[in-house]
This record gives structure tokens, sequence and C-alpha cells, in this order.
């Protein structure tokens, strides 16, 4: 025989209960007989509950509440049943309303509201909702019985949290299920003591009804009927990617109701676990989904089931000289908090016995640090024991699994996927039976935590990193493009997902923490934005602490740049082509290094120096393998690189430069590029990189611009000063070619100095034969003395740019991972 309860979301409105009559018939046609336990029509208990304290409070509108609730029942049954059905039902629902009238009255008049009032008050929603269920179903079996579940269930009289006598409870179920075949229904939480006086069960009660029930006919199984397909992973209003668990044990599922899970409230279980009962939690909206069993053991083998978390907790911490080695300090300090009804949460205690702490939930802070310091008033003047600390603004994760205790490396899975994403611990606890970890986090962080854990531990061949993107020119639109067509083939080979969440350019913003499109986002970002506001963009990131997080600046602009800082400092990696930052002042750029390093995160800029070639990654390599850099010679500009080796006489210098604009080589100045600014900000972080402790001023760098050329105020006065003066470069072309020479634009690194210049370069230099825009970079260092290592490839161009910051995403996400 089974045992099926169903939640109020299951019978909150006609169209469910229609859903709930064919689980029921179904499961009759397999059981030949069903016990059926439902909860009062979804949200009645709350609004007897509200028009009691109305009521209470002198508040006539209770009348009006009176009034929806019988008229609720009604509509309902109206829906629902045959003109003959309701001539049963309507003298039944009358009574209970009169009932209820006269009670509320009466609350009204005496502006008293006792427990044991508010228990009868509450017992109509089960009341009803049970009888007329009863009368639907009977249009359809002739075997249905409704049960009083008051008469049934015996307590004592503690009202709003009764306990149950059992050997009276389970003789009646004995005796009241007698018949061999049928559908007996009753509402679940109501009970009543021997004498008739009516009581609820408290928290949980209609799973506790169901499991009493269960245990008393030594049930097959009881099945309880939701809104969700079983026991989720972890909260999905909280994180995404969650799944139903198969099954699970007693033990996970009362340990993650502990820590906030809605699976079953812990007591309710008691009855079944006693007698050995599964338990399956089912979704009344889907009845082919098979839900989650719980029982005394698993088949399966994961470590973990389950990650959770309990939203808003107080920490306290007992700490000072008088606790190490003294007898009796715990259990007088529990014990006075246990006199004054603090439930404690949490306990975790330094092995020095220096200090205890625990974690409550706020409200009881206050009362809780009263009884402390009564307990401990001598020690506390002897100043023996300390102040108490109390910290707020705090959450506690956890994840829970029998099966931990078997398996390695849990507890270091938890705290490093807690470290990569920023996440700092408070407190920790692990009970000696291993069946979950705890840490005391920033309640800020709560929602990263978690989405943190659950990757780690149910998702870990599978990672996702999610993208602010900031800029849409021509670097950031290809890195999406790229993203976009890479996406499918980096999900199945390497398990990565790459999301966008948040884009925004000077104009518009947009952000979804659901994913944007990388097919649409420039039409959804059109369509969809709000006006642009780097300010809220970068507050949005923080506020919405996604795990795995990537800030990505694709502009050539300094605003981002100030935002930086505070990035990092919020545990989000970052990675960008603009070299504004790493090239400002030396104190600025140790800065962002030391607060990547401090927070766990990665700062990348492979891009900043030569586009995607491996310039930056090859330096740091050779330095942290050991070898000395000597020098560095370089082409470093693929914009420069392009116009002088395309320079060979046959076009005019202006209209080279042009091209080079046009084809996306130049920065959107190219004065920037012709002045040689932008080649001595990469000297200066390949310089900074490779230890020196030098400014923008230390760089000797060549101006090869004509001055009405650099006193033109805009790019089209530029290039028509820069068409004057074409002559200006001819004759340096033209010299250089006299000795067999070319010219080239180089920065050189050495002990000295670094300079950024043009010079003529003969056949037997490697610069010699760069051709289109490609960099050539030459490290000359104590292992590659005789031969130099050269790295040499395209270094400018919107296509290798953004494949190089593509390349520090994928890195970043095998270090997030």
């Amino acid at each position: 025989m089974k045992v099926l309860k169903f939640g109020g979301s299951s019978v909150k409105q006609a169209d469910r209960i229609t859903q709930v009559k064919d689980i029921i018939l179904s499961t009759v046609e397999k059981e030949g007989k069903v016990a059926i336990v439902v909860s009062a029509l979804g949200g009645v208990t709350d609004l007897l509950l509200d028009t009691a304290h109305l009521a209470k409070a002198g508040d006539g509108s209770y009348k009006e509440c009176v009034d929806e609730l019988y008229y609720r029942h009604r509509r309902t049954a109206e829906t629902l049943l045959p003109e003959a059905a309701m001539k049963e039902f309507l003298p039944f629902l009358k009574e209970k309303n009169r009932n209820l009238e006269n009670l509320y009255n009466g609350i009204f008049l005496l502006k008293e509201l006792s427990p044991r009032l508010l228990d009868y008050v509450a017992s109509y929603g089960e009341l009803m909702s049970s009888f007329l269920i009863s009368i639907y179903l009977k249009q359809f079996s002739d075997d249905v019985y409704f049960i009083d579940s008051r008469e049934l269930i015996i307590t004592d009289d503690q009202f709003q949290n009764a306990n149950v006598n059992y050997d009276i409870t389970y003789a009646n179920i004995a005796k009241q299920f007698s018949a061999d075949k049928g559908i007996y229904i009753q509402g679940g939480f109501i009970s009543s003591t021997e004498e008739g006086v009516t009581t609820t069960l408290g928290r949980g009660g209609s799973d506790y009804t169901a499991a009493i029930v269960a245990a008393g006919l030594d049930a097959d199984e009881i099945e309880i009927w939701t809104d969700v397909n079983g026991v989720m992973t972890s909260d999905p209003r909280k994180v995404q990617d969650t799944f139903s668990l198969e099954e699970m044990t007693y033990e996970e599922a009362m340990e993650m109701s502990h820590f906030g899970a809605k699976v079953i409230h812990p007591p309710t279980i008691q009855p079944a676990l006693d007698k050995k009962i599964p338990i399956r939690i089912r979704n009344t909206f889907q009845p082919d989904f098979a839900g989650t069993l719980i029982s005394e053991h698993t088949k399966d083998n994961m470590p973990v089931k389950g990650v959770t978390s309990i939203s808003d907790i107080a920490l306290i911490s007992v700490q000072g000289s008088g606790l190490i080695g003294v007898t009796g300090i715990a259990g007088r300090l529990f014990s006075t908090l246990a006199r004054q009804k603090v439930n404690i949460i949490l306990i975790t205690q330094a092995s020095s016995e220096h200090s205890i702490s625990f974690a409550i939930r706020p409200n009881d802070k206050e009362r809780a640090r009263k009884a402390i310091e009564d307990e401990f008033t001598f020690e506390m003047k002897a100043n023996m024991i300390d102040e108490i600390e109390i910290e707020e603004q705090l959450s506690i994760v956890a994840v829970v699994g029998s099966n931990m205790k078997n398996t390695i490396g849990v507890a270091g899975s938890f705290f490093q996927a807690l470290a990569k994403n920023g996440v700092n611990i408070r407190a920790i606890a692990q009970g000696s039976s291993e069946l979950n970890i705890s840490a005391v986090i920033s309640k800020q962080h709560e929602s990263k935590a978690l989405n943190a854990l659950h990757l780690a531990f149910f998702l870990a061949q599978r990672k996702t990193v999610n993208l602010f993107v900031v800029g849409t020119g021509l670097i950031g639109k290809t890195l999406l493009q790229q993203v976009n067509k890479q996406n499918n083939f980096l999900k199945e080979s390497q398990s990565l997902e790459v999301r966008l969440v948040g884009i925004t350019n000077t104009r518009k913003m947009l952000i979804d923490t659901d994913g944007i499109d990388l097919s649409t986002w420039d039409d959804n970002l059109n369509s969809n934005g709000e006006l642009a506001d780097l300010d809220r963009f970068i507050d949005s990131m923080k506020e919405i602490n996604l795990a795995n997080s990537i800030f990505v600046d694709c502009t050539a602009s300094e605003t981002p740049i100030r935002y930086y800082k505070d990035i990092l400092k919020s545990s989000i990696s970052i990675s960008t082509p603009n070299k504004i930052a790493n090239s400002s002042s030396l104190a600025d750029y140790m800065e962002l290094k030391y607060l990547a390093n401090k927070y766990k995160v990665k700062f990348l800029y492979e891009t900043n120096v030569g586009a995607g070639l491996p310039v930056i990654t090859t330096l740091n390599d050779l330095l942290q393998s050991g070898d000395e850099v000597l020098k560095i010679e370089a082409v470093l500009s693929g914009s420069l690189s392009f116009i002088f080796n395309s320079y060979k006489g046959d076009l005019a210098f202006s209209d080279i430069v042009k091209e080079a604009k046009e084809r996306g080589y130049t920065e959107p100045d190219p004065r920037d590029d012709l002045s040689g600014k932008d080649v001595a900000r990469k000297v200066l972080i390949l310089s900074r990189e490779i230890g020196k402790h030098i400014e923008m001023d230390d760089i000797d760098i060549e101006n090869i611009l004509p001055q009405a050329c650099i006193d033109a105020p805009t790019v089209e006065e530029f290039f028509t000063a820069l068409e004057a003066n074409n002559e200006h470069f001819s004759q340096k072309r033209d010299a250089a070619a006299a000795e067999g020479k070319v010219l080239r634009f180089l920065a050189t690194i050495s002990d000295e100095k670094a300079t950024v210049s043009l010079k003529a370069v003969d056949a037997n230099d490697p610069f010699y034969s760069l051709s289109g825009s490609d960099n050539m970079i030459v490290f000359t260092t104590a292992r590659y003395h005789d031969r130099p290592l050269v790295v040499k490839g395209p270094g400018a161009g919107a296509e290798v740019t953004a494949a190089g910051v593509f390349a520090e995403i994928i890195s970043i996400s095998n270090y997030l991972s």
C-alpha cells in the first residue's frame, strides 16, 4: 500500500485538483488501496492565520477575508462538482464558514489569540480541502472514505507543534483503514488531544501526517507530490543547471533540509525512518517523472548529493584565555542558550580551545548576547573572556553526501572552488560522520559560492565562464563572432561553455544572467538594451556575483581602466587588449598585479604587446624557468610594420597610412601609432615584465612626424598635413635604399635604456625580411645568446587580436575549473 501526500501547490485550484485525481485513480488501479493526505488549498492556511491576526488587531476587514475563504472554496467546488455533489458539499462548507465567522468575531471582540485558538483556526484549511476532494473523488470511485485527521492522530496539548502519541494513533490507523480496497482521504497537519481539542503538528505537518499514516500501516512507500521534479542538487532559484537526484538516503535528506533545502522537514521523516519506509518526492505537474527516492541505502556512489545554504545568519564568537583547558565552559555556554530557546545552527571550536563560534538566526542575537554575558559575568569582568563578538550579513553554504567519508579530496575541492571565486570563509564545520562540510561566508557571496560549488561537484566535467564585455568595435565584435563560431566545439571537446552575460558600448548596455544569444547579440543590444552607464554596468556585474566571471575590456579608452582595481577586488578576472592600464604609472601597474594575486584571479593582457602573438607568455616562461633576459629588439606595431613594409616607392606615404587605417591596423587616430607612443606603451609593458621599474618618460622616443601633422586638430586634417609632407618620408626611404637598407620602426630594451626609433636595417638584420603587418620580437637571453629566440607573426588586425583575447578567456576558464 502507498501513502500519497499532495501539498498546497498541488491542490491550489480546480485544474490542479483534476490532475491530482488522475494521479490517485492511476495509483488505485495498480495498488487497490491508497491513503491520501492533502494540504489546504494553496495559500489558505496563511489567509486563515492572517485573518485571525487582523481580528485580534481590531481590523474589521477580517470579514472580507472570511468571505474570500468561503467563495474561494465554493468557486473551486462549482468547477469540479456536479449539482448533486454540490448539495452534499455546500452544507459542510456553510457550517465551517459559520464557525469561522463566530471564531473571528470572538477574537475581534476579545482581542485575544491563544496558540490553542490559532490551531483551531488553522485546522479549517485542511478540513475543507480534504472534504471537497473526497466528494470530487466519489464521482469516479465508489470506495472513497473521508477521514477527519483529528479522530486519527492523537497528541499532547503543545499547541502549534504537538507531540504525537504513537501508540494510540497507530491503533486508530489500523482500525480506520480496515477495508481491503479504496481511497482513504484526510487532511494533513491537523490532530487532536485525547480530550478532542484540536492541535496542529507544526512546520511540515502534512508531510508528518503522511509519515505517521504510512508507519501505522507499514506502507510500502510514501509519495510526496509537490511542484518540483524531486529533490534538486541545489536551489534552482539561486543556482544554474541544477537537476533532480534519482535517490538519496534519509540522512542526506534530513541534512539538506536542515541547511535550507525544501525537501522534507526533518522531524516528519522519523516515523518513516523508524519503519524504513521509502519516501519518493514527485511532481504533480509531471507525473511521469520518477522523482527522487529517499531510503535507507542508495546504489550510486556520488560523494556529494546536494549544495545548499542558509541565507541569513549571525556568527557569535566567545573567546579568551579563560576558555583554554577549563572543563564545562562549552556546557555552560550551550545550556544557557538552550534555556533562552536560542537555536544553534552550526558550531565550530578552535583546537587551541581559545574560542568557540556558533551560528544563529539574526533575530536571536541580542537574546543570545545577554544570556552569555549573564552566564559569564565573572569571567568577563576578570578579562578571562573577551567582549562577545557578533557578525551579521553572513550565510552558510554546505555540501551534503553520505559517501563523502569514502571519497578523498572532497574538502579540497570545496575550499578550492570557493577560493578561486574570491569567497572568504569565516568559519568551518564538519561532523565526524562526514555527512556535510559547512562554511560561513559573506551573505553577498552566497549565490556565487553555491554556483561555484555546484559546478565543482556536479558539473566538474563541464565548465562555464560568464563574460561581461565592454566595447563592440572591431575587436569586440570579432571576439563575439569567434566565440559564437567556436562554442559548440568547446562544449564537445573541452566541456566549456562561454556565456555572454553582459555587454555595453558607449550607447547601450544589456545584462541577462541567463545568457545573451551570441548570434543575435547586436540586434538584442540595440532593441532591448538600456542607456549605457558604465558605473551601473560594473555595479550590476558585482551584484549579480556570478561564479567564473570575466571582465573583457575591448576598448582603447581610459574610462574602463578606472574600474579595474575594484573589479579585481570583487574576485573577477580581467582580459584586455587595452594597453592604457599597464602603461600608466608604475604604481598602478604594480597594484593591479598585486590585486590579481591577492584575490586569486587572473589579469591577462597578452594582446597589449603582440596582438595574438605569445610575447608576454613566452617572456614569462623564460623568466619563471630561470633565464635572464639581456636584450629585447622588436617591431611591436603591426600598423607601423605594415606601413614601412609597404613603403617601397610605388605609393605615397600618406596613402599607405590611409590603407592601414581602413584595414583596422592603426588606432582610430593614426598619430597614436606614428608618434611612437603606442610602441612606447608596449616597450614600457615589456620592460616592466622583466622587472624594470620605469615610467613612460624613461623611454627615448624618436618623433618621425612633422610638426604640422602633430598639430592638426582632427584626424581628417592630419591626413591633409601628412599628404603635404610626403616628401619628408620619401627622403628617408630613398636615403636608406641608397645603402641597400629598408626602414623599420624598432624598439630596443637593454640594461642601459629603452628606445623607440625609425632605423634603416640591411639584409643581414632579422627585421629586413618582415612583410605585411608582421611583428617580430627577438629575445637575447643567457640561454638564447648566440641564436636569439624569435617570435614572429601578424601583429595587428581585429582577427588576431580577438583571437588572443579568446585564448585568454579559455586560459582563465582552465584556471577557474
